[in-house]
């Protein structure tokens, strides 16, 4: 048997364009066993956890799968609805709709809507990046442009979707056009929608005495060793500070999300949080822009943890607004995004 994969048949003068929209992933269920699995696989990634395999594998399977996943798997259960993972709901909810606008915009061009396939891919779990590719090739895809749904690039992230790409490709015989976009972190589009879905929430909620962005954290050596993710969401958080022009709101940045004892991104949101509340602030929203989907960190950790830490401490009112899923804004900022590199295929199609 060939360690290669078989090659699907492709009409190469019908050939489509493959959309991949990659995100971390979730568990299958909210239990232990799943949970399990998950932080395996992905606790279990380098890009993630950087430390020598010989000092981290003893420490992951010996201690932290052995009390983690049941730990993990109450908290899913907390945000888990009956259609299971948001996260997995709003990246099915965004393929589709992806779909549907990038034919839309195919139509205007006077170009056939079929010539894009759009799928979703998870770096760890399912749907994985490999089963989303292979979907792609059976739909008839001869290129691929691959958009990790991460605003902001970080190694561990971005990089890391990277390595499960090549992975996969490297097994094919007839490797497609692949095109790893980076990062969106300041796209005029993503601000707009990002900007947009603030509006919207404060039109019917009224506006708080403070905005946090609350950015998802990353260790603090990986920063001084070179990864751009600090400098790209202290970025987002000012571009998005201008575009809402608000002068009667106070502004904070923070980092969540921390694992393990070193030292990570600061300020950490607890912290913030724990502070703003001691200092009379009545009300905080919190809005989380390295998150594209609602998920365990924005339901749970923020909605549930840092609310209680917020009211604690002395604040009055906290609200989570809710990330840009699957709004009209975000899905039509995701064409704005992913157009210049469709139209660039297109043109080569067609020369």
């Amino acid at each position: 048997m060939s360690y290669f994969l078989s090659e699907p048949k492709i009409d190469r003068s019908m050939a489509k364009i493959g959309i991949l929209l990659t995100n971390l992933g979730t568990p299958d269920a909210p239990d232990a066993g799943a949970l399990r699995r998950f932080l395996a696989e992905f606790l279990g990634d380098k890009r993630v956890i950087e430390t020598s395999r010989i000092v981290w594998r003893p420490i992951l399977h010996g201690i932290i799968l052995r009390t983690r996943p049941a730990k993990s798997a109450e908290k899913y259960k907390r945000i888990w609805s009956k259609d299971g993972s948001p996260l997995l709901v709003y990246s099915l909810k965004q393929r589709d709709l992806l779909r549907g606008y990038l034919g839309e915009a195919l139509r205007k061009e006077g170009l056939s809507p079929d010539q894009i396939v759009v799928e979703i891919g998870m770096r760890y779990g399912n749907p994985s990046i490999a089963s989303g590719i292979e979907k792609l090739r059976a739909a008839g895809a001869a290129s691929i442009i691959v958009l990790p749904l991460y605003p902001q690039y970080a190694a561990s992230t971005t990089g890391s979707t990277y390595d499960a790409v090549a992975r996969h490709i490297m097994r094919m015989r007839r490797v497609p056009e692949i095109t790893l976009m980076n990062s969106f972190h300041d796209h005029p589009a993503y601000i707009r929608a990002l900007c947009q879905r603030v509006q919207h929430f404060w039109k019917t909620e009224g506006r708080p005495d403070n905005l946090l962005f609350s950015f998802h954290g990353a260790p603090e050596q990986t920063h001084q060793d070179g990864d751009p993710y600090f400098e790209q969401c202290q970025e987002t958080a000012r571009l998005l500070v201008k575009a809402l022009a608000e002068k009667d709101i106070t502004y904070s940045m923070a980092f969540q999300s921390r694992f393990g004892r070193s030292k990570w991104l600061q300020p950490y949101t607890t912290e913030v949080l724990a502070k703003l509340g001691e200092k009379g602030i009545k009300r905080v929203d919190v809005i989380c822009p390295s998150f594209i989907s609602d998920c365990l960190e924005t339901l749970e950790e923020i909605n549930i943890g840092e609310r209680a830490v917020f009211l604690e401490a002395g604040g009055k009112e906290f609200n989570t607004i809710p990330c840009l899923n699957d709004t009209h804004p975000w899905i039509a900022a995701l064409v704005e995004i992913l157009w210049p590199e469709i139209k660039r295929q297109v043109r080569q199609q067609y020369a």
